[in-house]
Formats: structure tokens, C-alpha cells, sequence
């Protein structure tokens, strides 16, 4: 007899509620549109006790019925939790893309702190070296010395009689036995030492002191030959040789970028032993290393939108981070040369973009006691009151950097670059490639040995100086000077030398220099032959040229 199948009495299967399927169907990940599949319900086993009766044919395929919603229930639109997700997911994203921003911030301002710590000097006597030995670690190998004989001889006889020879006294009976036993304790003694030495050498002990020994040896005298060597180096240095005086300047530039070495920054020195002076040139970062942004935001209709930071805040901290990294180096250079070698130091900071030519940003132009006078390291802080970046105009490191002397760009993201004051293409330069501050020395230099002392300096710029000097009597040129220097190619006018003359006549001086890179034009020539201006003296590009190299043996170029 076969038993119905579970659910009804007439052995049909039971039909799941639609609202339970398609619940499932959604878990599943199933279409909503496709029709659900068949539900197929095998027939029931029949019970082990009844024999066996054929099974009846399965029941055709019923497919699911439509989901009908209950009475009462209200269906649910399709898409309404989607706009609800998809703000989720944009506020996040807007949440995750601001701490991004907000990190390269602390990083701009990690980065500005650390470019303003002062650099430790690199000069010869902190490179020296020093040798302390290093002891071997077991000394048991050659602490126990070799048995002494003096160690186990018996004393002598007591003379006790004085008249006796002392041979006597040695041939005492008692005095030979412990004589003989000393011997015996004195050579077991030395076996058994010989035998621990033989010990030693076979498990390489001694092999390994006296490789310890060799190694010391070799240590100490690769310090003394650095240390000579170093000593070498500063004899050169003394004497403005230019490798010696570069590679110390290297050594100082390089360590000087150690406390940024995630913002590479490097500088190369060349020096011109003709003017003494050092010429730097910096590769300044890129400049995505300023965030442009201040984070993001969530529109309205659930955009994520970049909020960009003002063009001003941007250039400001661009140019506070360049004028720090070149104090840095600017306090290098001065902080090595404790010989006071360098007469002066130009720095060029120069961007550096893949398929374009570099752009100088920055020149700084110093003589030493410009240096000197600088305090070069600028304060660690560099947020204001408010919490925000001081403005470019107020900031202490552009401040000082402005008073040596420097040009810099307004705008580094625009295409605005700046004029060298020198480039460090060639070791000798010519006249017109001298910097500001190396052809105001090399004029003072040219007129001192010339004879003219006593320098009051009125006015010196980009294009030259004017400055008044006192020549003794009987010298070359005696009386006193007003002179009047430029640096420019341009010809000089017979207007500027009616100015001399009128600058001398203030001055009660006897005499005016008029000295130019360039020429005199024809009227300016002419004019000097007039009564009123003969006390005025021409001096071209050549004349100078010849100058420095009878007084100062300086074969500058054409």
C-alpha cells in the first residue's frame, strides 16, 4: 500500500507562498524578469516492509504562480534604496579624498619645519677621524705567559759562615734536593703550558687573535691615511684650488640635504678661483609638491567636487619652501669655509620639467659679509595665529632671503623665471658674466692696487656701483676719486658722464672713473676733452680686462 505524499490527502504537493520565493530569488542574486524555475517534487519512497510496487510516473513540472501581495501590504517601487547607497558611497568617498589632501598638508608642513633646522658644519676638523683599539674578546690565548725558572728555583743557602766559599754552600745536600724537585716542578710546568698552547692552536684560537691583531693594525692605519689625506685637502683648500674647495662644498651641500632626503634638492658648487667666489646651483622641487587642493565636497546632487585652494596660498607656500632650502645651502656654504676662502656665493634655484628647459626661479647674489651678517636659518614655525600659512609677503624666510640680494619669481606655475646673477658653465668667466657682487670686488680690487684706498661704498645694485675712494700722495692716483661702475653692455652716453661731473663737483673730489663693461659712444669720448670735464676718466670693457690682469693677475675672458 503506498502512503500519500506529505502535505494534502490526495498525495499533490504543497506550493510554496510566492512572497518566500521571490525573497529568495532577490538573496540569490536571481533576474526579477526571468520566470522562476519549475519545482519538480519526487515521489515518496515506498516503506521497507510492503514489497516492492512500481513507482508511479512524477508529477509534470508546476510552475511557480505570480507573486500576488498579501492583502493589506503596499508593493515596494523598485530603486529606492539605491539613491540612498550610492550618497553613502559618495560622502566616503568625499571623506577618504579630503584626509588624502589633508595628509599631503602635514607632509608640506613636516617638510617646511625640517628644511628650516640648522645644518651641522662640514669643515675639515669635523671630518677628521679617530682610532680607539678594540680589544680582542677572549684574551686567554696569551694570558698565561711562559713558566719562568725564576718562578720555582729554591732560595740559596744562608751564608753562615764567611769564610766558607759560596760553591760550598751550593753543594748543601739539603739545598740539592729541593734544587732537583724545583726542576721537576718546572719542567712539568712547561709541558703542561706547551700542551695548552698546542690546545689553542689547534681550535684556531690563536689564528683568530692574531687575525683580530692584523685587522686592528689595518683600521688604525686606514685612519691615518685618511686623516693625512684630509690634511691634504685643507692645504688645497687653503690655496683656492677649485677641486678641493668643490668637493668641500659638496660634502657640505650634501649634508645639508640629509634632513629632507624624501625631497630630493640637489645642489652642485662650482668655484671660480678667479673671483672667489662659489657658485651654486639648486634643483628645486616639483611642483606638485604644494597641494593645490583643500579637500573636497559633497554637491547637492551628489557629485564629489575638488575645492580648490586660492592661486595666491599656493605660489606662497611654494616660493617658502625654495627660499628655505636655499638659506640651507646658503648656510652650508658659509658654515664649511672656516679658512674664509670664498669671497662671495651666487645660488641659482633652478626648476628642473621633463621636455622643457630649466627655468631659474631664484638668484641670490652674497658677498661674506653679507653672510655674515644674515642670520640664515629662518624660525621652525611656520603657521601663523590662525592656524594657516603666513602670507608669502610676511614670511621670515623670503624676507631674508630678499635682503642678500635675491630676485625671485611672483608666480613659479606661470612661465615668469628670473636672470641669473652667474652660471657655473665656466670656471673663467667673462666681464659680462660676473655677478653683481663678484664685479663690485673685482673692481675695488683692480683700484686698490691701483692705489686707491679708503672705500666708502654709495650705491651698489644689479647694474654696478658708484662709490668714493682716497688715493695717497705721490701714488698712481692720488687725491680723491668718485667712481662710477656698471656692469652693463650698453654704451655709455655723454649724458652720464655730465652726471660724473656733476657727482665729482658735489663731492669736492678731484677727480671721476666712469668704468664700463661695454663702450663709450662717440659724444661721451668728445665730451671728456672740454675744459670743464677733463678731470673725468674712461675706462671700457678691455681697459678693464687689462687692469685685472697686470694688478690682479685675472685673465678674464672676452
Amino acid at each position: 500500500m503506498q502512503h500519500p505524499s506529505e502535505g494534502r490527502a490526495d498525495g499533490t504537493a504543497t506550493v510554496l507562498q510566492p512572497g518566500f520565493l521571490a525573497s529568495l530569488f532577490r538573496e540569490l542574486g536571481a533576474d526579477e524578469d526571468e520566470p522562476p524555475a519549475p519545482v519538480f517534487v519526487p515521489a515518496p519512497a515506498a516503506p521497507p516492509s510492503e514489497p516492492a510496487v512500481a513507482a508511479a510516473p512524477a508529477p509534470a513540472a508546476v510552475p511557480a504562480p505570480a507573486v500576488v501581495p498579501e492583502p493589506g501590504s503596499v508593493p515596494e517601487p523598485d530603486g529606492v534604496a539605491d539613491p540612498v547607497a550610492a550618497h553613502g558611497r559618495a560622502a566616503a568617498l568625499t571623506h577618504h579624498r579630503t584626509l588624502a589632501v589633508q595628509a599631503d598638508h602635514e607632509r608640506l608642513a613636516d617638510l617646511l619645519r625640517r628644511a628650516a633646522q640648522p645644518v651641522s658644519a662640514m669643515d675639515f676638523e669635523s671630518q677628521l677621524r679617530s682610532y680607539r683599539p678594540k680589544p680582542y674578546p677572549d684574551a686567554a690565548p696569551d694570558a698565561e705567559p711562559e713558566p719562568a725558572w725564576a718562578d720555582f728555583a729554591p732560595p740559596e743557602p744562608v751564608d753562615s759562615d764567611p769564610d766558607q766559599p759560596r760553591s760550598r754552600r751550593l753543594l748543601d745536600s739539603g739545598y740539592q734536593r729541593e734544587l732537583a724537585q724545583a726542576r721537576l716542578r718546572h719542567q712539568r710546568a712547561l709541558r703542561e703550558w706547551r700542551t695548552r698552547q698546542a690546545d689553542l692552536a689547534d681550535s684556531g684560537a690563536v689564528a683568530a687573535r692574531q687575525a683580530h691583531e692584523e685587522a686592528e693594525q689595518a683600521r688604525a692605519r686606514a685612519v691615518q691615511e685618511y686623516n693625512d689625506s684630509l690634511e691634504e685637502c685643507r692645504r688645497a683648500y687653503r690655496q683656492a684650488e677649485p677641486a678641493a674647495v668643490e668637493s668641500l662644498l659638496e660634502r657640505a651641500l650634501a649634508a645639508a640635504e640629509g634632513s629632507t632626503r624624501d625631497l630630493p634638492a640637489p645642489c652642485h658648487a662650482v668655484f671660480r678661483a678667479l673671483t672667489r667666489t662659489a657658485v651654486l646651483d639648486l634643483d628645486l622641487p616639483p611642483l606638485d609638491t604644494v597641494p593645490a587642493l583643500s579637500g573636497y565636497r559633497l554637491t547637492e546632487d551628489g557629485t564629489v567636487e575638488p575645492v580648490h585652494r586660492p592661486d595666491a596660498d599656493v605660489r606662497a607656500d611654494y616660493l617658502r619652501l625654495a627660499a628655505r632650502l636655499a638659506l640651507r645651502a646658503l648656510q652650508a656654504a658659509d658654515a664649511v669655509d672656516t679658512d674664509d676662502v670664498l669671497a662671495g656665493v651666487v645660488l641659482n634655484g633652478w626648476l628642473r620639467l621633463p621636455g622643457r628647459p630649466p627655468r631659474c626661479l631664484l638668484s641670490v647674489d652674497a658677498d661674506r659679509d653679507a653672510l655674515a651678517r644674515t642670520r640664515l636659518v629662518p624660525d621652525s614655525g611656520h603657521l601663523g595665529d590662525d592656524g594657516v600659512y603666513a602670507d608669502a609677503e610676511h614670511d621670515e624666510s623670503l624676507l631674508r632671503l630678499r635682503a642678500l640680494a635675491a630676485v625671485i619669481t611672483p608666480d613659479p606655475y606661470a612661465d615668469e623665471a628670473v636672470v641669473p646673477w652667474g652660471t657655473a658653465d665656466a670656471a673663467v668667466p667673462a666681464l659680462g658674466e660676473l655677478s653683481p657682487g663678484e664685479f663690485a670686488l673685482l673692481v675695488r680690487a683692480v683700484l686698490t692696487a691701483g692705489g686707491l684706498e679708503g672705500w666708502s661704498v654709495r650705491l651698489r645694485g644689479p647694474a654696478g656701483l658708484v662709490a668714493t675712494a682716497e688715493g695717497q700722495p705721490g701714488s698712481r692716483l692720488p687725491g680723491r676719486w668718485v667712481v662710477w661702475a656698471s656692469r652693463g653692455p650698453a654704451p655709455v652716453t655723454a649724458e652720464e658722464i655730465a652726471t660724473l661731473s656733476e657727482a665729482v663737483r658735489e663731492e669736492g673730489a678731484d677727480r671721476g672713473l666712469r668704468m664700463t663693461c661695454g663702450q663709450f659712444t662717440d659724444e661721451a669720448v668728445d665730451l671728456t676733452t672740454e675744459e670743464r670735464h677733463q678731470r673725468i676718466h674712461l675706462v671700457d670693457g678691455q681697459g678693464i680686462r687689462e687692469l685685472a690682469l697686470t694688478h690682479l693677475a685675472l685673465p678674464l675672458t672676452s
